[in-house]
């Protein structure tokens, strides 16, 4: 049997900033803008220049299954925590949504 493709957001609240990671994250907030953030498998991540909350844009694929759609949401998370730890940044208040894109219909006009 094949994968599934799912899209995973991941988003959650900054957390533990200190001056150093504060000046670090503003530094890059220009490449970690919502607007140029895309569904990839190493995941992209957006935050805005308040540092308070992020998002974490990800491409996971998982064996079909009952519980397919929680194991994407946690290979979302666990992508997300990389990511974070990586940066040196904490996180608290994680949310995780997943869409199969194998699922998703075109309706064409």
């Amino acid at each position: 049997m094949s994968s599934r493709t799912y899209r995973v957001v991941v988003r959650g609240v900054l957390d533990g900033l200190d001056d150093d990671r504060r000046a670090w994250l503003r530094d890059r907030a220009a490449e970690h803008d919502l607007f140029a953030s895309a569904f990839t498998e190493e995941g992209t991540t957006a935050y805005d220049g308040r540092l308070a909350a992020f998002s974490h844009r990800v491409v996971v694929r998982v064996e079909p299954g009952p519980d397919e759609e929680a194991v994407a949401c946690t290979a979302g998370e666990l992508s997300a925590l990389r990511w974070l730890e990586n940066a040196g940044v904490g996180a608290r208040r994680l949310r995780s949504t997943a869409t199969c894109t194998d699922d998703v219909r075109v309706r064409r006009r």
